[in-house]
């Protein structure tokens, strides 16, 4: 399975190409209709382009790319004023308990919340047979489109 950075036919396609039985998509199954989050995540999902999205954490070990807001600039100031000192306990408030808050409430500016570079390519919020459909008409009139000639000649 190929995972991350998957929001389209082509990056399906893509992945196949290079050995991928499947692909597993998380940010873009949060901009769908049946995505049990608030409304107010899926809109910053399509307000955002992949320049939005921030690496959280790593002096810790342990990386998350998250959605920029308030919170995430914080917590990327903490990372710059203490270095290699950082400790879990200095960016608890960016990053505890922010989930039920960001995706239950609402509150997208809580905290730090993952979001994949694939937020710039999210322009709707389609139900999960419409994503699923369009993509694999888009991968398959790639493969027919692109392979096919490459089979007759």
């Amino acid at each position: 399975m190929a995972s991350g950075g998957v929001a389209t036919g082509s990056q399906l396609v893509a992945a196949l190409a290079l050995g991928a039985d499947g692909v597993n998509m998380g940010t873009r199954f949060l901009a769908t209709k049946e995505a049990p989050v608030h409304e107010n995540v899926k809109q910053a999902i399509l307000a955002a382009s992949e320049l939005d999205t921030r690496l959280v954490m790593r002096p810790l070990r342990n990386t998350e790319r998250v959605l920029t807001n308030p919170a995430v600039e914080r917590l990327l100031e903490k990372e710059r004023t203490l270095g290699a000192n950082l400790k879990f306990e200095d960016i608890i408030t960016e990053v505890a308990g922010v989930y039920p808050k960001v995706m239950t409430e609402g509150a997208v500016d809580a905290g730090a919340w993952s979001c994949g570079m694939v937020v710039g390519l999210i322009h709707d919020i389609p139900t999960c047979k419409e994503l699923i459909d369009g993509m694999m008409a888009d991968a398959k009139a790639i493969i027919r489109g692109r392979l096919d000639a490459l089979l007759d000649a």
